[in-house]
C-alpha cells in the first residue's frame, strides 16, 4: 500500500501510496488526519473527507492530551490509546514517546492485565492475528495474507498464563499488542513490521466459556500432540513465509514455555521474554547493585522464590553470569538457590523438568538448622544468609516482616526484588522492605513503585521493566539480521543496561534508569545485542553497527504522500 522513496531533484523522502480515498484513512499508518496538506487531499482522493482546517502534529497531539484528560480510569485511558493507535500510528507514538514514563504503566503492566481481563467487552477492532485449531494446514496462507514489512517481529501468546491473572483465553492477545507497542516506543522498530499473534488454542477459564461476550474460540483448552503439532505448523509457516523473522514467546505457561523455547531456538531467531528477558533485566539490577555496594568476599548469595518460567531464566542467566566472571562450577549450588511453593528445590529422584536444574545438593541442606520437611523460606534465608532476594511467584506478601529483617540481620545493604505483577501480587511493598532493614536496602519492583522517604533520606525505586530488555534485544537482533538468540547476547542486554543506569539515580537506590530512558536505552541495548551476535557467530560481520542499528529506527513523524 506504500513504500518510501526520495524525490529525484531535491532529495526529500515520502511515501508512495498506491490507495485513495476513505482507504487512506482506515489505514493506521498512511491516516495523518487533519494534518494531510492541500495538495495531499487532492492528489490522494481526500477532499471532503475530513475537515477543512490543516493541522500540525503538534496540533493533534494537544488535542489528543485535552481528550486523554476526560478519562478517568486507568482502564478508561488504556481503551482510548488502543483506539487512537487504531485511528493514527503516528499520533499515537509520538504521544507515547513523548510521556512515556506516564504511558508505559497505561499501555503495558499493570493496566493491560485488566484490558486482557475485560478484552471481549472492549474489542473495537480487529488488530494481529487470531489462529485457531481450526486453521490447521492453513496457517502459512493465514500470514501470508497479513501485509507486513519484512523482516517482521512476532510476538506470540496462547493466552494461558497472563501476568498474574492466568487463562485469559482470546483476551490474551493484549499482551502481543502492547508488547509491539513498546517495540515501537522504545526501539523505534517500525509499526508495520510488528505481528502480534494469539494461538487462540480455546480456555479453561470458565467464566469465559459462559459469557455471551466472549470472541475467542469456545472450546477447553487444547494440549497434548494435538497442540504440539499445531505450535510447530506455526513455526514452520513463520519460516516459509517470514525465514527472518525475529518470534517472541509470551506468557505461555511453565510447561509450555519451555517446551517451545528449547524446540525452536535453534531453528529459528527465537526467545521467551518470561524466561530470558526477566532474567536479563535481574542481572543487569545486580551489576548495578554492586557498582554502588561492592561485596569484600567476591561473591552473592542469591535466593529467587517460585521456581516457573521466570525463575528458572534468572537462576540459569545468573549461572551464566557467574561462571563467565570466573566462578567456578563447583560453587554455583552454594551462591544460588531456587524455591517453588512447597520450599526450597532440593535435589531428589522425583524431580522432573526443570526443576532439576535448580536443585540444590542434599548435600549442602544436611547440615542446615530447620525443621522436618523441606527447607523454608525463613529457613533458607537464615541458613543461607542472602545477599539478594528476588521474587517471581504472583503472591503478594511472600516476603513478610520475619523474611526481611532476618535477611537484613546478615547483610548490610539488601538487594531485595519484589517483581511479580501487578501491583497487587507483589511479594512485598518497597516501604515495608526499606522500613524493616531500616532503610538499608535497595529495591526494585515489577510495577511502577513511588519514591520511600525513611528518617528523611528518599529512596528511589526503579522498576525492573523488561522494556529496558526486550526493545533492544529485538532491534539489535534486526539490525544484523541474527539467526538466533544466544544467553551470551541477553548477558551482553544486562551489561548494557547496567551500563545505562545513571550514577546519580544508583544513588539513591535506583537500579534501573527512569522509564524516560527507554529510546537512548534501547540503542545501546541494541548495538551490544549486534556486537555480540556477531562474536558468537550467529550473525554475519558488519562494517558499523551503530549505522545498522540506526537504520532500522522508525520515528514518528509525518512524511509528505504522493500518489503511487
Amino acid at each position: 500500500m506504500f513504500e518510501y522513496r526520495s524525490d529525484p531533484e531535491t532529495g526529500e523522502r515520502y511515501l508512495a501510496v498506491g490507495v485513495r480515498g476513505e482507504t487512506v484513512l482506515r489505514d493506521p499508518f498512511l491516516n495523518k488526519g487533519e494534518a494531510f496538506t492541500a495538495d495531499e487531499r487532492d492528489s490522494l482522493g481526500l477532499r471532503g473527507l475530513i475537515p477543512d482546517q490543516i493541522s500540525t502534529i503538534e496540533d493533534q497531539l494537544h488535542r489528543v492530551e485535552v481528550q486523554y484528560a476526560l478519562k478517568t480510569t486507568d482502564m478508561g485511558k488504556n481503551v482510548y490509546l488502543n483506539g487512537l493507535m487504531d485511528r493514527n500510528e503516528t499520533l499515537f507514538y509520538r504521544f507515547v514517546i513523548d510521556n512515556l514514563e506516564a504511558l508505559v504503566p497505561v499501555v503495558y503492566t499493570p493496566t493491560v492485565a485488566q484490558a486482557c481481563s475485560h478484552w471481549s467487552r472492549i474489542y473495537r477492532r480487529q488488530r494481529g492475528i487470531y489462529i485457531t485449531p481450526r486453521d490447521r494446514g492453513r496457517i502459512a496462507d493465514i500470514l501470508s495474507a497479513r501485509p507486513v514489512m519484512d523482516p517482521p517481529v512476532i510476538v506470540v501468546t496462547d493466552n494461558e498464563r497472563i501476568l498474574g491473572i492466568g487463562d485469559q483465553g482470546a483476551g490474551g492477545m493484549g499482551i502481543p499488542i502492547g508488547k509491539l507497542a513498546l517495540y515501537t516506543a522504545a526501539a523505534g522498530i517500525h509499526p508495520e513490521r510488528c505481528m502480534p499473534v494469539s494461538l487462540d488454542v480455546g480456555t479453561n477459564n470458565a467464566h469465559l466459556l459462559e459469557d455471551p461476550l466472549y470472541i475467542g474460540y469456545r472450546a477447553p483448552r487444547l494440549r497434548g500432540e494435538e497442540y504440539n503439532d499445531l505450535v510447530a505448523e506455526f513455526v514452520a509457516a513463520v519460516k516459509k513465509v517470514f525465514p527472518d523473522a525475529l518470534l517472541q514467546w509470551e506468557d505461555f505457561s511453565n510447561n509450555t514455555s519451555f517446551h517451545n523455547l528449547h524446540t525452536y531456538r535453534s531453528e529459528i531467531a527465537s526467545f521467551n521474554d518470561d524466561i530470558q528477558g526477566t532474567a536479563a533485566m535481574v542481572v543487569a539490577g545486580l551489576f548495578t547493585a554492586r557498582r554502588e555496594h561492592p561485596r569484600d568476599d567476591g561473591g552473592d548469595r542469591i535466593v529467587i522464590v517460585g521456581a516457573g518460567s521466570a525463575g528458572h531464566g534468572i537462576y540459569k542467566q545468573l549461572e551464566y553470569a557467574m561462571l563467565k566472571a570466573g566462578t567456578p562450577e563447583s560453587e554455583i549450588p552454594e551462591r544460588l538457590f531456587a524455591l517453588d511453593s512447597r520450599g526450597l528445590v532440593v535435589e531428589s529422584s522425583s524431580l522432573t523438568g526443570h526443576k532439576k536444574d535448580l536443585a540444590t545438593p542434599r548435600s549442602i541442606v544436611d547440615g542446615w538448622e530447620r525443621g522436618d520437611g523441606l527447607p523454608t523460606l525463613l529457613e533458607v534465608v537464615r541458613n543461607v544468609k542472602p545477599t539478594t532476594l528476588i521474587g517471581v511467584t504472583g503472591q503478594a506478601g511472600q516476603f513478610d516482616h520475619d523474611v526481611i529483617t532476618e535477611m537484613a540481620r546478615h547483610v548490610e545493604a539488601p538487594i531485595i526484588m519484589p517483581l511479580s505483577n501487578p501491583t497487587s501480587h507483589t511479594e512485598v511493598t518497597p516501604i515495608s522492605a526499606i522500613q524493616w532493614t531500616h532503610g538499608r536496602a535497595m529495591v526494585a519492583t515489577g510495577s511502577p513503585f513511588p519514591p520511600v522517604t525513611h528518617n528523611g533520606v528518599v529512596h528511589r525505586i526503579g522498576q525492573a521493566n523488561n522494556a529496558f530488555i526486550f526493545p533492544g534485544v529485538g532491534l539489535g537482533v534486526i539490525a544484523v539480521r541474527a539467526k538466533r538468540v544466544t544467553n551470551g547476547m541477553f548477558h551482553a542486554a544486562a551489561r548494557a543496561l547496567s551500563r545505562a543506569t545513571p550514577e546519580d539515580l544508583v544513588a539513591q537506590g535506583q537500579l534501573y534508569p527512569d522509564i524516560s530512558s527507554l529510546r537512548p536505552v534501547a540503542r545501546e541495548v541494541a548495538r551490544a545485542v549486534a556486537l555480540a551476535a556477531i562474536e558468537e557467530g550467529v550473525a554475519d560481520p558488519v562494517e558499523d553497527v551503530d549505522a545498522a542499528v540506526e537504520r532500522e529506527i522508525w520515528e514518528p513523524v509525518y512524511l509528505p504522500m504522493r500518489p503511487a
